[in-house]
């Protein structure tokens, strides 16, 4: 059996140590798009060192790749990577994250659901530096063809939306090298750069990494509801429900309650189809 549930869930942490600096964070930043004007104060918070903050969604990429891989190599976990979906992703921000940083990294197999006709792998990592905890991530992997083992099927994620029009718009224009510049920060899928890999994968061109859509759309937040101070969020969380192309423009819809925002995403070039679904960002 491909997932054996138990096995993966009682394997011990993997852990290591990563670090980062003001230039893994500049990338990180221009990856997202920000330096748009560039002289544009705002904007300089995202692009100049000396005035340098740190996007929270940023945890997603300190130490690329050793959550999402490590764990998909854990003991009781045998997968084709073919049949391989990023589900969703959630954080949570214990402190503001440093410009500069070394840290300790564990990551852990946190939960494994049975959906059918798929299994969903709950891929957790926790990052602590000297001075206490940072950030806690967690990465929703769906794999196709692996339910039906009898586990229990997970909690529900649906978020249900204010019965109002959204307080906010914003329109944020995808870039045609945009995830070329993003690749950069260490997700180097071919199908988001490799035109005949797009194709063998079902796609006329490559995808936008959903990463680089979730920390569009907080730094969308960020900027407009919470008056540009990333040391507002709490935590975030999405469902990845569609792709957006390079080039596209994503429409970033937010209703505004105490202690949060909901957020919904949509290809505004492809009749508002949905890119993220089931998104809040909660603040202080």
């Amino acid at each position: 059996m491909p997932i054996d549930a138990a096995k993966a869930l009682a394997a011990e942490p993997r852990k290591g140590e990563i670090g980062w600096d003001h230039k893994d964070i500049q990338l990180y930043h221009l990856g997202l798009g920000a330096g748009r004007p560039a002289t544009d104060p705002d904007e300089l918070r995202y692009t100049l060192e000396s005035k340098l903050h740190v996007l929270p969604s940023f945890a997603t990429v300190a130490g690329a790749g050793m959550a999402m891989m490590g764990g998909l190599a854990a003991p009781g976990i045998e997968v084709n990577l073919a049949a391989v979906l990023h589900g969703g992703q959630s954080i949570e921000l214990h402190r503001p994250i440093p410009v500069k940083g070394n840290a300790h990294s564990t990551a852990k197999v946190a939960a494994i659901y049975d959906k059918g006709k798929a299994a969903v792998i709950v891929l957790r990592t926790e990052v602590a530096d000297a001075d206490g905890p940072l950030w806690t991530s967690d990465a929703q992997i769906f794999v196709r063809g692996e339910g039906g083992f009898g586990g229990d099927r997970g909690p529900s994620v649906n978020t249900e939306l204010p019965d109002r029009e959204p307080d906010r718009t914003e329109e944020r224009t995808i870039r045609e090298d945009q995830a070329l510049l993003y690749r950069l920060s260490g997700d180097w899928n071919p199908l988001h750069a490799d035109p005949e890999f797009a194709k063998l994968a079902g796609f006329d061109q490559p995808i936008l990494h959903g990463l680089c859509t979730y920390g569009m759309t907080l730094k969308a937040v960020v900027d407009t509801v919470l008056g540009g101070d990333v040391s507002r969020v709490r935590a975030y969380r999405t469902r990845f429900a569609g792709i957006v192309f390079p080039g596209e423009t994503l429409r970033i819809r937010m209703w505004e309650e105490p202690d949060r925002v909901r957020v919904t995403v949509s290809a505004a070039d492809r009749d508002d189809a949905p890119v993220l679904a089931d998104t809040v960002v909660e603040h202080a």
